[in-house]
């Protein structure tokens, strides 16, 4: 027994002394970020940081487009440099980098200088092409899709609960073939089309970095630590510390018993293949809940954060459906959206462009329609955040289809506000028309819009989709009227009205439109306890 002993401890030694040499020697090497790789698209008029790893103390040096940079890698073996700002170009260039202690160099090829913008959210986010078979224009798009200089990294779907430092993805010119990939790797179809949109309009290389997931509710994608200071977080948090402390004194018990059962299973198999029978599902493994991609922080450790500090100009967004699930969860909405926006933007170091697509017409299951109205009026509430907007989707969705398949005018939405509000392009109308204020005038609401282009209109017949209620709050399908950038709503029974609604509903019919032929947004003047339907 002893010898045994003795021997596995020279074994464990042997093994420690291999790894801490393979180790040494892999911090020797200069690396790269993942993000900086073959085909990348660097952000054009601003300082560029470039990064990666090598021993600790190396003198690392980096040539780009007549550029030559130095860092000195500090005691983890990190280093950075900072390209000076550079104007467009889409002539494809090489980034090299040297090690001064290894003598070892990198070469990067392809790399062109243009737009950055980083596409995250769920799984509209994510859906791909491949997914939307029979989509209108799909084929149309597909074929559209020869333009090299039209890019896309997909950050590998996974989670974590640290933060990873380096992405795992790769950039490619956005094709046919790219395009109709699925799974883990497989490109966002909307933020392909919202890519095209600018460089089709800015005339310059443009990149989308997509970091999404499906399924994925927000609390995921902002960082834990922000989020624990937050004190209308602190029962959610505190709900994955309750199940974290219930592992732990059963983590052993439960490891060993999933042992047992896989030993069991095994055994299973191989009598199940003898017979020539169907092969039983193997047992569940225990699952330690700080590895649980539901927790707070897990998407944003593993496909955010190891992005930062690439260039970006901004940032959008499509997300939400995950947090639709209660009254509770839609309210509390109003708050993680502003600090999502809030903690990417400190983390990066500068006040990026945030546009996001506000929740189309949906009436399915799987979320309560409360927290559906809720999640948009919340992304309504946001638009208060500086530099940040939204694409109005209510007339776009599909009622029974969480999933709508029309991205390109959704993409065209986001596009118009990029171009006209970050671009300064004359696009006619940046979103739907938004209420500004409101007042009550005898038996009448005025409500005022922002946005409205060259004015309001009802799109196919008169205007629907306004209730109106009085002291009794019970809520009355309203008559309106367009009366320059403003709506007059009334109800004949009605002498003193106190509030108005217009598309209060998950699945709501309406048709308030600027001229422009953008959708007003759903909203509500009233803070009274939620209802969805009419009463």
């Amino acid at each position: 027994m002893k010898d045994t002993a003795l021997m596995k401890s020279t074994l464990l030694l042997i093994a420690a002394l291999l790894l801490a040499g393979l180790s040494r020697l892999w911090a020797a090497e200069v690396r790269l970020s993942g993000i900086f790789c073959d085909h990348a698209v660097l952000q054009q008029d601003v300082p560029v940081p470039v990064w990666g790893w090598s021993a600790p103390g190396d003198t690392v040096t980096v040539e780009f487009a007549q550029q030559t940079k130095t860092a000195t890698a500090d005691a983890a073996g990190k280093w950075q440099v900072k390209l000076d700002p550079m104007p467009a170009n889409a002539e494809p260039r090489h980034l090299i980098v040297k090690s001064k202690v290894t003598s070892v160099g990198l070469e990067v090829t392809d790399l062109v200088v243009g737009e950055v913008w980083l596409a995250s959210g769920q799984s509209n986010m994510h859906w791909t092409f491949a997914r939307e078979h029979g989509i209108e224009h799909n084929e149309e798009e597909l074929n559209a899709a020869r333009d090299p200089l039209v890019r896309q990294f997909t950050v590998l779907k996974r989670s974590s609960p640290g933060p990873f430092p380096s992405p795992n993805g790769q950039w490619h010119a956005c094709t046919r073939e790219t395009l109709l990939k699925d799974g883990l790797w497989g490109d966002s179809a909307l933020a392909y089309l919202y890519a095209r949109q600018l460089r089709q309009k800015l005339g310059v290389p443009v990149g989308v970095i997509n970091a999404s997931m499906g399924g994925v509710a927000i609390e995921c994608w902002t960082s834990e630590e922000i989020q624990r200071k937050t004190p209308e977080l602190r029962s959610l948090l505190e709900s994955w510390d309750a199940r974290q402390a219930a592992f732990e004194p059963v983590r052993t018990q439960q490891e060993a018993a999933y042992q047992a059962q896989l030993g069991t299973w095994r055994e299973a198999v191989e009598k199940a293949r003898a017979a020539g029978a169907t092969l039983p599902a193997p047992p569940p493994k225990p699952q330690d809940p700080r590895l649980d991609g539901k927790r707070p922080g897990n998407y944003f450790n593993a496909m955010i954060a190891p992005l930062i500090p690439y260039a970006i100009r901004g940032a959008i967004w499509y997300q939400g459906e995950s947090n639709a699930r209660s009254a509770e969860t839609g309210l509390l909405y109003r708050k993680q959206l502003p600090l999502l926006i809030g903690d990417w933007r400190a983390r990066w170091g500068y006040g990026f462009p945030f546009a996001w697509v506000q929740l189309p017409n949906y009436s399915g299951g799987g979320v309560s329609q409360e927290g559906w109205v809720l999640v948009r009026e919340a992304m309504l509430k946001s638009l208060a955040v500086p530099k940040t907007g939204m694409a109005v989707a209510i007339d776009i969705g599909e009622s029974k289809n969480i999933h709508p398949k029309n991205k390109q005018d959704v993409a065209r939405r986001l596009a118009l506000w990029s171009l006209g509000e970050v671009y300064g392009h004359k696009v006619g109308a940046t979103s739907g028309p938004l209420p500004s204020r409101h007042k009550v005038r005898g038996n009448e609401i005025v409500v005022a819009f922002t946005d409205i282009a060259g004015g309001l209109a009802a799109k196919e017949g008169p205007l629907k989709g306004f209730e109106i209620a009085g002291a009794d709050r019970q809520w009355k399908p309203a008559a309106a009227r367009i009366e320059a950038d403003k709506v007059i709503v009334s109800h004949p029974e009605l002498k003193r009205p106190l509030a108005v609604r217009y598309a209060w509903a998950a699945d709501p019919a309406c048709n308030l439109f600027n001229d422009a032929g953008l959708p007003a947004s759903p909203f509500r003047t009233d803070d009274w306890p939620v209802s969805a339907t009419r009463k």
